[in-house]
């Protein structure tokens, strides 16, 4: 097994919003029998509102910080030796701060997946403020990639999840 994940046994899942983090995490930790976090979800709880309603409200620069904010209370749970699959918001590794803070933390994993895909996944707009605009939703896309791509490995998130999970399975992290 990879050292980082003997120090501190975490796996993020990154990519697009339609990706299928949530579902690979959730299905990759009962797998392992670790614990899984949405960080989208644990926000959302922790406001007691929903990410749509924090960017309409409090606009995305606060959304950041809050996102921020708790990925290093998932990461403070992580340290505790809390072996954790984490799936990462959308935006969450396309900043800074947040790729620095998980390098030496465990591995990051980029679920990459073609933008058709991306959008026939994502039906729910409304409840996704950065893909109402399909033209600033595409050059979103485009734009993330360069951070993804600074992700410990990348899968094929074209795939269905038990593919995804396999592929996953197989890096050699867990060697």
């Amino acid at each position: 097994m990879d050292n980082r994940l003997k120090r501190t046994p975490g796996v993020y899942l990154l990519g697009f919003m339609g990706s299928g983090k949530t579902t690979v995490a959730q299905l990759l930790a009962e797998r392992l029998g670790w614990d899984f976090v949405d960080l989208d979800a644990e926000i959302e709880a922790a406001e007691n509102t929903t990410i749509a309603h924090i960017f309409e409200a409090r606009g995305e620069a606060e959304f950041r910080r809050l996102e921020t904010e708790m990925l290093q209370k998932i990461m403070r749970r992580i340290e505790r030796v809390t072996p954790l699959v984490v799936a990462l918001g959308g935006g969450t590794f396309a900043q800074d701060s947040n790729r620095a803070m998980l390098k030496g933390h465990g591995v990051s994993v980029w679920l990459d997946c073609s933008f058709e895909i991306v959008q026939q996944r994502i039906t729910e707009a409304e409840t996704r403020p950065l893909a109402r605009d399909p033209e600033k939703f595409r050059r979103l896309y485009e734009d993330r990639r360069a951070a993804y791509e600074l992700a410990d490995f990348r899968i094929d998130g074209n795939c269905e999840v038990e593919q995804a999970i396999h592929q996953i399975l197989e890096l050699p992290c867990w060697k």
